[in-house]
């Protein structure tokens, strides 16, 4: 039998959380790195879940502490809705993904895990790659380490490069 490990899924299994909000820009001190954020603009952020679904699988979030979509500007929306497009072109460059899953959740009813900071999913996916583990034991297999995928997202999300990457 081989052993699957994946042992930064352990503090969101027993539901620790950060003391702060993660989309925030202070971020309790914590470095861009540590937070896994690649991309810092004047509106909105871009960082990696630090739980996701696949590999490479992104948060756009706007720097204004919002909960609801009605209570974005029209700059940020455009501004977040501009940074989604340019996730999904930076992961089909980097990643090549067959498709993507892109989404809102609004709510602790809809799934959001962060209820009090609206933010977006950008998630690539591969064909097959849902497979038993999912479905049987709310486990998924994620091939490559969050700090090996940020490392090879980041080049793509530097503020004076990113209309060129893409």
């Amino acid at each position: 039998m081989r052993n699957l490990w994946a042992p930064w899924r352990m503090e969101y299994i027993l539901g620790k959380r950060e003391p702060y909000c993660i989309f925030c820009p202070e971020g309790d001190g914590l470095s861009d790195e540590e937070r896994l954020i690649l991309y810092r603009g004047d509106l909105t952020m871009v960082m990696m879940n630090k739980y996701p679904y696949n590999n490479g699988h992104l948060l756009v979030a706007p720097w204004r502490h919002v909960a609801s979509i009605e209570d974005l500007t029209e700059e940020e929306m455009t501004d977040i809705m501009r940074m989604v497009r340019e996730c999904v072109q930076i992961l089909r460059k980097v990643m090549r993904p067959d498709g993507f899953n892109v989404g809102l959740n609004l709510g602790a009813a809809a799934g959001a895990g962060v209820e009090s900071h609206l933010h977006f999913h950008v998630v690539p996916r591969w064909e097959g790659d849902t497979n038993f583990m999912t479905v049987f034991a709310d486990v998924r297999s994620i091939p490559e380490h969050l700090r090996q995928t940020y490392a090879k997202l980041l080049p793509y999300f530097k503020k004076e490069k990113i209309h060129e990457a893409v």
